[in-house]
């Protein structure tokens, strides 16, 4: 039965998510239930992806990027594959009828990551943080809306905001190791090797605004999506906070991260929040 096989996959995307991402995972079990299984799918398809080019450095990762997007392609027309991941991925996309460019985005942002370490001008700076957040939040807000197109072109601009946010927090953080180990430099016009305390505020001030144009359209989601995005949300501002408060020299040396126990602490303070209609 193939009933079985599915259940099989989309386990395999839960335990993926879990792995990989303590935070995201604690975000998503916050939504309701009969969308959170699509979230874990779509996150293990872009997880596996990304660790494609930032894990598998002994091995031919532009060869194993070529026969992932083969299978992906494979998967999506045939409706089935023999990689859970993707076997479930495919089901969400045919499930909610997500667009296929963004999809498409996404591989492409995860190609340019084999070839490219430098992002100089704003251009191509914002054209990959698109292919690489913006669309995954795009694919999520789908699933929240249930397909439902009207809804999710009024919230679509919130949503690529919210994605962006997360993307720059996380390039913020993980600055040590994307120069030193992936020899990435993401931010344009920063020198990473020696960021200071005026590019540091520059980039904080950025991410701010897109936190406040994604505030509107988390108010306005599916009461079923909402506390799980709202959960991540505040996560974020919050990592962002602890980064805004660390010297620029430390943020060179070492990666910053809020603790367990503060991020227990935030998900009961969204909890109450939410029932309280606080937001």
């Amino acid at each position: 039965m193939k009933a079985l096989f599915d259940k099989v996959s989309y386990d395999c995307s839960k335990i993926v998510t879990q792995t990989y991402s303590t935070s995201f995972a604690l975000a998503t079990k916050m939504l309701g239930a009969s969308i959170r299984p699509d979230i874990y799918n779509i996150y293990g398809f872009v997880r596996f992806a990304d660790e494609i080019v930032d894990s598998f450095h002994d091995y031919q990762r532009e060869q194993l990027l070529d026969d992932f997007e083969k299978s992906l392609e494979a998967a999506l027309a045939d409706k089935i594959s023999l990689n859970p991941i993707l076997n479930s991925f495919q089901h969400t996309f045919h499930k909610y009828d997500i667009p296929y460019h963004l999809v498409a985005s996404f591989m492409k942002s995860m190609r340019m990551d084999l070839t490219k370490s430098t992002y100089y001008s704003e251009k191509e700076y914002q054209e990959y943080i698109y292919g690489s957040a913006d669309v995954v939040g795009l694919m999520c807000l789908m699933v929240f809306v249930k397909g439902d197109k009207e809804k999710y072109e009024q919230l679509k601009d919130s949503a690529m905001s919210l994605g962006s946010a997360f993307q720059k927090v996380n390039f913020l953080r993980d600055l040590k190791a994307d120069f030193e180990v992936l020899h990435r430099s993401y931010f344009p016009n920063t020198n990473v090797n020696e960021l200071d305390e005026e590019s540091k505020k520059r980039i904080i001030e950025e991410i701010k605004d897109d936190f406040q144009r994604s505030y509107t359209g988390i108010k306005q989601l599916p009461r079923e999506a909402k506390l799980g995005v709202y959960t991540a949300y505040k996560y974020y501002n919050r990592l962002l906070g602890k980064l805004e408060k660390t010297p620029s020299s430390l943020i060179r040396k070492a990666r910053i991260r809020v603790p367990d126990y503060q991020k227990l602490g935030l998900l009961a303070k969204s909890y109450v929040n939410f029932k309280l209609n606080m937001f």
